[in-house]
């Protein structure tokens, strides 16, 4: 039997980590310098610019392998929020926030739900019930 609803959820971990590993990597190759300085211009410390370049392409690393994707979830959670607020707020809705607010809620129900699919978590977790109806 198919199950539609994992490999929904499959497609969503999988494409949200290649987003996030072609934003962390952008970041790198357009001079990780750069954007710390962008990041002090708008009043946040440049430091932050390696933190968040790497959380996004070791979290997209994580999520399309299904390592800690709830964690990940929750932290890209964080890292879109302060994103919309700080930066694209101001843009508005189209052509501002609209493409964050859709990562934002997919990174939230990969946080509420995670994704056991073709994962790493799901051989790391085993429930106690999995490993007993194997047997």
């Amino acid at each position: 039997m198919i199950n539609k609803e994992g490999i929904g959820v499959l497609l969503l971990r999988v494409v949200l980590g290649i987003i996030f590993i072609g934003h962390g990597t952008q970041k790198f190759q357009g001079g990780i310098a750069n954007t710390a300085g962008w990041f002090d211009s708008i009043g946040l410390p440049g430091f932050l610019a390696y933190i968040v370049a790497s959380i996004e392409v070791v979290g997209g690393i994580a999520l399309i392998i299904g390592l800690g994707t709830r964690i990940f979830g929750g932290i890209f959670v964080l890292l879109l929020v302060g994103a919309i607020i700080k930066v694209q707020l101001a843009a508005g809705f189209i052509g501002g926030y609209a493409y964050d607010l859709a990562l934002l809620v997919i990174s939230a129900y990969l946080l509420l739900n995670g994704s056991k699919l073709y994962s790493v978590d799901k051989y790391l977790f085993k429930s106690k019930n999995e490993l007993t109806s194997q047997s």
